[in-house]
């Protein structure tokens, strides 16, 4: 899996919580690591689970939010991912020892999570590839963890099933579950939305998203089968779930989030132009375009690409009666005219502008949880995942297809019994290559 170093420290960090009871579990947060009275406050201790690029990324963002957070345990299908990751904390310890407090609860392999969620941890981070999302959070919840788990939450309608039901008992439970759709903790788009809901530009009447960019990285030919589609994760469904539900979701979460609902159906079209002739490919599309409909009658038109050499784009435009909205923060009249544009007004505001929604999702989880207050992101996770799939599912199949015949569709990507085999559901031709879906042809939903 990917890594990358750290996101270091700065040296003139605000401190972000304030006292307050750690949800379920009573652990008291603070500003610092004693209270006033001198008494030192008792340590959140974090088990990361999947040590790719986006998981200590995501660990050291938390470290970051609380002091008083401190990385506990480490677990990853890879143990040289373990390792690396091990490595880098090791040389961040120097700087913050009480931070880092590892020891041997290093976990590698399959069963790696719950070694990891029963070591003792208090809140669980969850970046390993999408395909595990499920069963890992289900059990972090049964184990009663508060969880941070990274977008999006499933690959298929059976995993989406399985993260809504997990994430029922976990209201149940109090625990917190935090989703990686950051874009709901940055002010911009919060202030944006607020504008939208005042009335003063009308009605939503349509939209367009866009995550079009060159592509992410590639790997070749590593160990077993298995263990290449692990490595080269974001080509394989049973993995990632295509670039519509691993990267496009945030652009569609930001549209279902300010029409305050979710698409009754959708088709499209899309294809390989760019990956082809090369098994680092795997199964996935290079390019979607799809029209989402929804309850009132708006119609979303959706578009993500990987193509190298060409224009970029990654935004969410709403069109209302009266507006052009720009989600990240600016309105202009249908002539082009500028009306509003974002500008930080608050402490808070500036600090999610110069910290970005990566770290400021943090920030937020921690000062709510020093709170009490105990939030629960995984039903529109949930929703917005099956979003992309169902996208991907019309361009696949050829097919129009309705949000209840996605929900309910017992189609699987990711099947846990293959996967305890060390199996794939998938796998190359005899010309080295996988099988692409056709629309049309395939079938799967």
């Amino acid at each position: 899996m990917a890594f990358r170093g750290l996101i270091p420290f700065t040296s003139d960090r605000r401190d972000f919580l304030k006292a307050g009871a750690f949800g379920a579990g009573a652990l008291a947060l603070g500003a610092s690591a004693a209270d006033e009275a001198g008494k030192e406050k008792p340590a959140i201790k974090i088990a990361l689970i999947g040590c790719g690029g986006r998981g200590t990324g995501a660990a050291a963002q938390a470290l970051e939010a609380n002091p008083n957070a401190i990385i506990y345990a480490l677990a990853d299908y890879f143990e040289d991912s373990v390792n690396n990751a091990a490595n880098q904390f090791a040389g961040f310890a120097k700087q913050r020892p009480k931070q880092i407090d590892i020891g041997d609860r290093k976990f590698s392999g399959l069963d790696a999570f719950q070694k990891a969620i029963d070591s003792g941890c208090d809140l669980v981070i969850l970046a390993t590839p999408p395909g595990f999302r499920p069963p890992h959070f289900e059990y972090a919840v049964k184990q009663g963890k508060h969880v941070f788990m990274e977008k999006p939450v499933a690959v298929d309608a059976p995993g989406i099933r399985q993260v809504l039901a997990a994430a029922e008992e976990a209201k149940k439970k109090n625990l917190y579950v935090a989703v990686g759709l950051q874009r709901h903790h940055q002010h911009n788009y919060i202030e944006t939305l607020e504008k939208i809901k005042s009335g003063e530009f009308g009605k939503i009447v349509s939209g367009n998203v866009h995550w079009v960019d060159s592509g992410v990285w590639t790997r070749d030919q590593q160990g077993s089968e298995f263990e290449f589609q692990m490595r080269n994760w974001y080509y394989f469904n049973w993995l990632c779930g295509d670039q519509i539900a691993e990267q496009h979701i945030h652009n569609l979460d930001v549209f279902n989030w300010f029409i305050g609902s979710n698409p009754i159906k959708a088709r499209g079209v899309g294809g390989r132009q760019v990956r082809t002739g090369q098994k680092k490919f795997g199964e996935i599309y290079d390019h979607f375009a799809v029209q989402y409909t929804y309850a009132n009658g708006v119609i979303l038109n959706s578009y993500c690409r990987h193509h190298p050499n060409c224009w970029s784009d990654v935004s969410e435009q709403i069109v209302t009666e009266k507006a052009m909205i720009d989600a990240s923060g600016r309105i202009s009249d249908h002539d082009g005219k500028q009306l509003w544009k974002f500008k930080p007004s608050t402490p808070d505001a500036v600090e999610s502008t110069k910290k970005g929604g990566h770290a400021y999702e943090w920030v937020d989880l921690m000062n709510n949880l020093a709170a009490g207050k105990i939030l629960n992101e995984g039903e529109y996770g949930a929703h917005s995942t099956l979003t992309s799939i169902l996208g991907r599912t019309a361009v696949y199949s050829g097919q129009e297809i309705t949000w209840d015949t996605m929900l309910k569709s017992e189609f699987r990507y990711h099947d846990p019994a293959v996967v305890a085999r060390k199996e794939t559901l998938v796998m190359p031709g005899a010309d080295g290559l996988y099988p692409i879906a056709i629309p049309g042809v395939t079938k799967c939903f």
